[in-house]
C-alpha cells in the first residue's frame, strides 16, 4: 500500500497532516499503539523540518505487512551538516519559527530515535531522509 502527501513551505497550519493520516491507517491495519506512536512521531518531526527549512518537499510511504517505508524529500537548502543536525538541541530555525514553537533541534534526533533504520542524504538542492518502522513491537 503505498501512500503521498504535498508539503507546501511555511504551511505550519497543516504541518502533521500526513501524519494524523497515516495515523488513521496504521490504527485501521490494527499495527500496535506503541508501533504507531514511533511512526507518528518521526513523521511529524520530518514534516515540521521540511515546513520550516525547505521550499517545499513530499513524502511517500510504503506499508507492508512488517514494515513501513517513509521518503520525505524536500526542495533546498539541504543540511550542511548532518552529524551536527543530528544533535539533540541544535537547530537553524529561524526566530519567527521559534517565537511559533518550533526549531527546538530535537526533529533529527527524534526522527532517529522512533525509526529502525535512518538514511539521510542531503545536497544545497535538497535533502531526502528515508525511515523505516518495523511493525514488531521492540521489547524493552
Amino acid at each position: 500500500m503505498n501512500q503521498s502527501f504535498s508539503i507546501p513551505a511555511g504551511d505550519f497550519s497543516h504541518a502533521g497532516q500526513a501524519a494524523s493520516e497515516i495515523k488513521r491507517l496504521l490504527k485501521q491495519l490494527n499495527i500496535p499503539p506503541k508501533v504507531i506512536k514511533r511512526v507518528v512521531v518521526a513523521l511529524y518531526e520530518a514534516e515540521v523540518n521540511v515546513v520550516a527549512h525547505s521550499f517545499g518537499g513530499s513524502i511517500s510511504c510504503t506499508i507492508t505487512p512488517e514494515h513501513i517505508d517513509i521518503v520525505v524529500s524536500d526542495c533546498g537548502p539541504g543540511i550542511s551538516d548532518i552529524e551536527l543536525a543530528m544533535s539533540e538541541g541544535y537547530s537553524t530555525a529561524s526566530s519567527e519559527v521559534r517565537e511559533m514553537g518550533f526549531g527546538a533541534g530535537m526533529g533529527l534526533p527524534n526522527i532517529k530515535n522512533n525509526s529502525d533504520s535512518l538514511d539521510i542524504s542531503s545536497s544545497e538542492q535538497g535533502t531526502s531522509i528515508h525511515m523505516r518502522v518495523n511493525f514488531k513491537e521492540h521489547t524493552p
